[in-house]
């Protein structure tokens, strides 16, 4: 043979080594399901850096998460060096909105490896007993202040939500099952916060009502990993809107998860059937409560706020109230939503849970719920932020998609995820391994652990939520800033435990405390 062919030789089994390589390692889900060409995006990633001094986009323009915070979640979950180098590149004098954590002259120390009283797991538990204001029979402290959002298995493919639940029960954090049921990929040792939506997915009868025998039967098949029941009123991606699974979707799996018929379309109303107001609802919640002894909250984004006061007023006067609410923010995030649904449809976070924290404050009832807020609460400031406003938890959806494996292609809704993370597609969804993932995840949960108990120490705190809101600040323009607990139209002590659990909470984060 001539060189020219035996260089096209080498070449090709040069080539076709890498494409074998690929397919068959199990650590990266873009070069299993893209060899050879799937290197490109880690190139371009490596030198990006470099190339940006040429391109348009910043560090910090592309949404709904920018490239910076990308790179955060990504080097966090690889326990990479998640640092940057060079000072900030935001411009801190022209960004009206800009959070600014005002950090205390005498802050305290975060020990350090070998030293007493670390911890390499970060614990951060709830400073609030969930479900022990009701007296629930199986109330609990939330070992975790960061536990994930709502992602149900259809809208996340199986070895993404095996992977999740394998990362919470590493982390010693919490899996929210979303509203399609819980799975055989939701039983890998994690616990779980199981959410009803308004099609009662595993807890319904065959016209679609709920069916109280079928959810008892589902919570004892869990194990006992089942923790509390949320009740999905909305999310904040396409709040009061409906949805609907096509025929061709249900498989059989899909449909004994579900208790659905195989092959017929399967439609979540836009309402409850099994309560129609405030009362009727809190009727439910006490009747759910009463019959499994969980936990059992409401998770809703803002719109209408009579209905949040009417709530504070029943709570107050006839005792009845759920035992968490999780807000989320018009910002939070859907595998496919109607385009002005996500865009101009609910409040975001940080109006919509302050405008409901006002509202329960105002009639007293605000310490005898947990609150959880979502809606990119992934990182520290933010999440720092949803604490001091008054989240006792912050559930985290997106950003834990990122932290096994997602790069935000945006094709959720295709069916074509790359990385196999939002797809059902079964040559993509190979590409992701579950256990290496779990790990990715974990490590990104005790990773925001860290830099929220690190931010508290900065601000002389020993725990993320008892930093004041008065310790964040808000930019204006023209060169002004204004305290945020102003900027929410917060009273003195709003956002903060209870005295009892103030001091409880200081208990648990001594060197050597049980949580």
């Amino acid at each position: 043979m001539s060189v020219g062919l035996w260089i096209l030789a080498g070449v090709g089994g040069f080539l076709l080594l890498v494409a074998i390589y690929d397919v068959t390692q199990r650590k990266r889900a873009i070069l299993r399901n893209f060899p050879i060409i799937g290197h490109l995006r880690y190139i371009l990633e490596t030198v990006g850096p470099e190339l940006r001094q040429y391109i348009v986009t910043s560090n910090d323009e592309e949404r709904p998460f920018s490239r910076d915070q990308r790179r955060w979640v990504y080097s966090t979950a690889k326990k990479e060096n998640p640092y940057f180098g060079f000072g900030t590149d935001n411009d801190l004098e022209r960004s009206p909105g800009y959070l600014i954590i005002r950090h205390a002259a005498f802050p305290k120390t975060s020990p350090h490896p070998g030293e007493p009283g670390y911890d390499p797991a970060y614990r951060v538990p709830c400073a609030k007993v969930l479900g022990g204001h009701r007296g629930r029979k199986h109330a609990f402290r939330p070992a975790s202040t960061v536990n994930t959002s709502a992602m149900s298995y259809g809208s996340l493919s199986g070895p993404a939500v095996e992977a999740i639940n394998r990362g919470v029960a590493l982390a010693g954090a919490m899996q929210n099952t979303g509203e399609g049921g819980i799975s055989d990929h939701h039983r890998h040792g994690g616990e779980l916060v199981w959410q009803l939506g308004t099609g009662y997915f595993g807890a319904r009868n065959p016209d679609g009502t709920f069916s109280l025998e079928r959810c008892l039967e589902s919570i004892a098949s869990a194990s006992g990993k089942v923790r509390a029941l949320e009740i999905k009123l909305s999310q904040g991606a396409k709040p009061g809107l409906g949805g609907l699974l096509p025929a061709a979707k249900v498989t059989p799996e899909i449909a004994r998860i579900r208790g659905i018929p195989v092959g017929q379309d399967c439609a979540s109303p836009a309402a409850h059937s099994a309560f129609h107001d405030v009362s009727s609802m809190l009727d439910f919640i006490e009747r759910l409560a009463e019959a499994t002894g969980l936990p059992v909250g409401i998770k809703s984004a803002v719109g209408d706020m009579g209905f949040w006061h009417d709530l504070g007023q029943q709570m107050r006067t006839t005792g009845r109230a759920p035992d968490f609410v999780t807000i989320d923010g018009g910002e939070g995030g859907t595998g496919a939503a109607p385009l002005v649904f996500s865009d101009h449809v609910a409040l975001p976070f940080k109006l919509g849970f302050a405008a409901v924290y006002r509202a329960l404050a105002e009639e007293g009832v605000h310490e005898d719920v947990v609150f959880i807020g979502s809606g990119k609460l992934g990182f520290p400031e933010a999440g720092l932020l949803g604490l001091a406003l008054g989240c006792d938890l912050i559930n985290v959806g997106r950003e834990a998609m990122l932290a096994i494996g997602c790069i935000q292609a945006q094709r959720c809704h295709s069916g074509h995820c790359p990385a196999g993370v939002a797809t059902q597609n079964r040559w993509l969804m190979r590409g992701l391994d579950p256990t290496n993932k779990a790990a990715r995840l974990a490590n990104y949960l005790v990773g925001l652990r860290k830099e929220l108990l690190t931010l508290a120490h900065a601000c002389g705190e020993d725990h993320p939520g008892l930093v004041p809101l008065d310790a964040i600040a808000i930019l204006e323009d023209r060169l002004r800033q204004r305290p945020a607990r102003e900027v929410f139209d917060y009273q003195p002590g709003w956002g903060l435990p209870k005295a009892d659990e103030i001091a409880a909470t200081r208990a648990l984060m001594r060197p050597g405390a049980a949580t």
